[in-house]
C-alpha cells in the first residue's frame, strides 16, 4: 500500500513540474513574441495588478485608438497649412447666455402676437465652465457630451424695429478693439449635427483678444502633435514656409504673393459626398488657368487687375454656371433684414440683392455651388449687445444656435461642414463672432486684418461702403477734375485707434497743403466732408479702431487717389484688383513722412493714378437694380473665385 501511494506521488509530481513548464513556456513566448494578453497572463503572478479598462495593463498588438482632442488649425503664412479632421464633431467654441441680461431670441418667426422679450432659460449643454487666458481648452468625447443641444425657442425676433436711418461716419465709442478677458466663451460640449475647422490663423485663440506669438507658436505646435498621433488627419500639400511666424507687417505685395500660394496650397474640407457641382468647380478651375489671353477689352482696363484675361473668364463662368441657395430660415431683424445706409450698408445692400437676385438663385440647393447665410453682423449687435457689458456671449450664442437650425434641417452644412457656405459682414465684431461656429465658410469682412485671422484663398475682403442716400446710393458721385484739385491731402474724422491721433500730431494746422482735421462741424449732407474729398489729390484712409475704412470706398467714389495707412489690411477684391496700380499705401511708422512721400510721386504717376480710380470706380458701385461688374456682382465674383480654387474632391 506504502508503495503504490510513493509511485502514485511521485507520477502526480512530475505531471505538476510539466503543467509548471508548459505555463511558462506560453507566458514567455506570449511576452516575447508579442502575442496578445501576454501582459494579462504575466499579471497574474503579480500581486495586487489587476487590470481595468482604464489602464495599460490590457494591451494587444493592435490595440483600439483612443479618440483624443484634435485641434483643427489653419496655419497661413508665405503659403498654407490645413490640419484636418475627419472626426465629425470638431472642437468648437459654445457659450451660453446664462450670466447675460440681454434677451435671447428665436431663430424662427412666431405665430403667437404680442409676445414680450424676455431672459432666456439657459442650455445646460452649451453652458461655458470658463476659460484659462492661454486658450488651452480640453473636449470629452464621452458620447453623453455628444448629444444634439436644444436651441432657446422662446421669444420672437420679429418684435424688434428696423433702426437703418443715417449713420456716422465713426462708430460707437463702445466698438473698441480691446475688451474684458473675462468675455472670453470657452469650449465645451459640441453638437454632432454640426462639424465646422477652426481655419483662421487664431481659431484656438480666445475670442475679442489680441494675438499673442508666444500662445499662437504654442497652439500651432500642439497642433501639429496631435496631428501626427492620428490616423484620421489628411494634410494638403505642405509649403516649407508654412510655419513661419506672422510677420508685423505684411505689406500689400507681400498679400498679393500669399494669395497666389494660397492657390496651390489651401484647400477646404473633403466633402462627405460627391456631387455634380464639385466637378463643375474643377472644370470652372482649370477654365480659368488655362483662359484665353484678353486685349483690349472695352470694359476691363487691363493695367489695374493682376490679371484680366484670368478675371475675364471666371466672371463669365460666375455668370453661366453659379448658383446660389439661400436658406429662408430665420426670424427678424438679425436675418433677412437689410439696411441701406451708414458706413455698415455694404452687408445689406448684398443682403437685399442676394435675395431679390433671380439669375444666381436656385431653389433647388443639390444645384447650389455656394449657400448663403442672410444674416446681419450689424443688427446682430444691435438686437443683442448689451451696452456697456463687454460681453459678446449672446452674439455668438445665437450664431451657434442659427448654425445648429440650418444643420439640423438641411444636409448641406455637412457635406462640406460649412465651406461651400458664405457670410458677408462688415460690422467690425464680424470676425470674432464668426471665426467659432462659421470659420470654415467663405467670410466676406470689412475687417479684413491678416492678424486677426484673415484666411487667403478662403476669406474675402469686403468693401465698406458709407452710404447716405439709400434711395440713391450714387447721388454725389464724381468730383473735381485733376487741374482743380489745389489740396495735397485732405483727412477729418474722430479720433478713433491708435493711428488718428498720430497723424493729427504731426500734420493738424501743421501745413496749408495738408488738411488734416479731427471731426469736422456738422454740415447737412456731410456737404464740408464730401467737397474736401472733391478738391483733394489725395485722400488719407487712417485705420480706427480696425484695419477698415470707409474712406478707402470714399476717395474712389470722389475720384481722389486713396492713401491707405492701415497696416495689415487687406484691400478689397484683391483676386482680382492690383491696388498698387491706383492707390498709396504708407507704412504707419512713415506717418511723420507724408507729405515728402506725397511729393515725391511726379505728376505724370499721380495723373495715372487719377485716372485709374477712375477705371476701377464701377467695381465700387451700389445699384438698385445691379449692373455688370458693379460692387455687387464683385463681392459675389470674389467669394465664387475663392469656392473654386478652394474646392477639392
Amino acid at each position: 500500500m506504502g508503495q503504490e501511494f510513493s509511485s502514485f506521488f511521485r507520477f502526480e509530481s512530475k505531471r505538476l513540474l510539466w503543467f509548471i513548464g508548459i505555463t511558462f513556456a506560453t507566458i514567455v513566448a506570449f511576452q516575447y513574441l508579442g502575442l496578445p494578453y501576454g501582459n494579462v497572463l504575466l499579471s497574474l503572478f503579480s500581486a495586487g495588478n489587476i487590470p481595468t479598462s482604464g489602464s495599460n495593463k490590457i494591451q494587444g498588438k493592435d490595440p483600439p485608438p483612443v479618440p483624443e482632442p484634435i485641434n483643427n488649425v489653419t496655419i497661413f503664412n508665405q503659403g498654407n497649412v490645413t490640419i484636418e479632421s475627419s472626426l465629425e464633431t470638431d472642437n468648437r467654441t459654445r457659450v451660453s447666455g446664462a450670466n447675460d441680461s440681454s434677451p435671447i431670441f428665436d431663430l424662427e418667426p412666431r405665430n403667437q402676437a404680442n409676445s414680450s422679450l424676455g431672459l432666456g432659460e439657459s442650455n445646460k449643454s452649451s453652458t461655458v465652465e470658463g476659460i484659462e487666458k492661454t486658450g488651452n481648452v480640453s473636449v470629452g468625447w464621452k458620447e453623453e457630451n455628444l448629444r444634439p443641444s436644444s436651441y432657446n425657442n422662446s421669444m420672437g425676433l420679429d418684435l424688434l424695429t428696423n433702426h437703418s436711418g443715417e449713420e456716422n461716419v465713426s462708430r460707437p465709442e463702445h466698438e473698441s478693439a480691446s475688451l474684458d478677458a473675462n468675455s472670453t466663451p470657452s469650449m465645451t460640449n459640441v453638437s454632432p449635427r454640426i462639424s465646422t475647422k477652426g481655419t483662421s490663423n487664431d481659431s484656438n485663440i480666445p475670442l475679442f483678444q489680441k494675438d499673442k506669438k508666444s500662445n499662437s507658436m504654442k497652439e500651432e505646435n500642439e497642433g501639429n502633435t496631435q496631428a501626427k498621433n492620428s490616423a484620421t488627419v489628411r494634410m494638403p500639400k505642405e509649403n516649407h514656409n508654412s510655419h513661419a511666424a506672422v510677420p508685423e507687417v505684411t505689406t500689400v505685395s507681400e498679400m498679393n504673393k500669399l494669395f497666389l500660394q494660397s492657390h496651390a496650397s489651401y484647400r477646404s474640407m473633403r466633402p462627405k459626398w460627391s456631387s455634380g457641382v464639385d466637378q463643375e468647380l474643377l472644370w470652372a478651375r482649370s477654365e480659368i488657368e488655362h483662359a484665353p489671353i484678353v486685349k483690349n477689352d472695352p470694359d476691363l482696363y487691363g493695367p489695374i487687375y493682376h490679371n484680366v484675361s484670368m478675371f475675364k473668364r471666371s466672371y463669365e463662368l460666375m455668370e453661366q454656371m453659379l448658383k446660389v441657395y439661400v436658406y429662408r430660415e430665420g426670424a427678424r431683424p438679425i436675418l433677412h433684414t437689410p439696411f441701406l445706409t451708414g458706413i455698415y450698408a455694404s452687408e445689406g445692400w448684398f443682403m437685399k440683392l442676394m435675395e431679390a437676385n433671380t439669375r444666381f438663385i436656385t431653389n433647388d440647393p443639390k444645384t447650389a455651388h455656394l449657400f448663403y447665410l442672410p444674416f446681419s453682423s450689424r443688427k446682430l449687435e444691435e438686437a443683442l449687445y448689451v451696452q456697456g457689458s463687454h460681453s459678446h456671449k449672446n452674439l455668438i450664442q445665437y450664431l451657434h444656435n442659427y448654425v445648429e437650425l440650418i444643420a439640423g434641417k438641411h444636409p448641406f452644412w455637412n457635406r462640406t461642414r460649412g465651406a461651400d457656405h458664405f457670410l458677408v459682414g462688415c460690422h467690425d465684431w464680424a470676425p470674432s463672432e464668426t471665426k467659432v461656429d462659421m470659420s470654415n465658410c467663405i467670410r466676406a469682412l470689412c475687417n479684413a486684418d491678416v492678424k486677426e485671422g484673415f484666411v487667403f484663398g478662403k476669406d474675402v475682403s469686403l468693401p465698406e461702403t458709407h452710404v447716405r442716400n439709400g434711395l440713391n446710393p450714387t447721388r454725389d458721385l464724381g468730383g473735381k477734375s485733376p487741374s482743380k484739385r489745389d489740396i495735397l491731402a485732405f483727412f477729418a474724422g474722430k479720433m478713433h485707434g491708435y493711428v488718428r491721433p498720430i497723424l493729427l500730431q504731426h500734420w493738424e494746422n501743421k501745413d496749408p497743403d495738408m488738411k488734416i482735421f479731427g471731426k469736422l462741424p456738422k454740415s447737412k449732407g456731410d456737404r464740408n466732408y464730401i467737397q474736401y474729398m472733391k478738391s483733394s489729390k489725395y485722400c488719407i484712409c487712417a485705420k480706427g479702431y480696425e484695419v477698415n475704412s470707409p474712406r478707402v470706398v470714399e476717395a474712389i467714389f470722389y475720384e481722389c487717389v486713396p492713401v491707405i495707412i492701415s497696416d495689415n489690411f487687406v484691400p478689397p477684391f484683391l483676386e482680382a484688383l492690383n491696388w498698387e496700380t491706383f492707390s498709396v499705401i504708407v507704412l504707419e511708422k512713415d506717418i511723420p513722412n507724408l507729405k515728402s512721400i506725397l511729393l515725391s510721386i511726379p505728376q505724370k504717376r499721380y495723373l495715372r493714378l487719377q485716372m485709374r480710380v477712375k477705371k476701377v470706380q464701377k467695381h465700387f458701385l451700389w445699384h438698385k437694380n445691379p449692373v455688370k461688374y458693379d460692387i455687387f456682382h464683385m463681392i459675389l465674383h470674389s467669394v465664387w473665385y475663392n469656392r473654386v480654387f478652394s474646392a477639392i474632391t
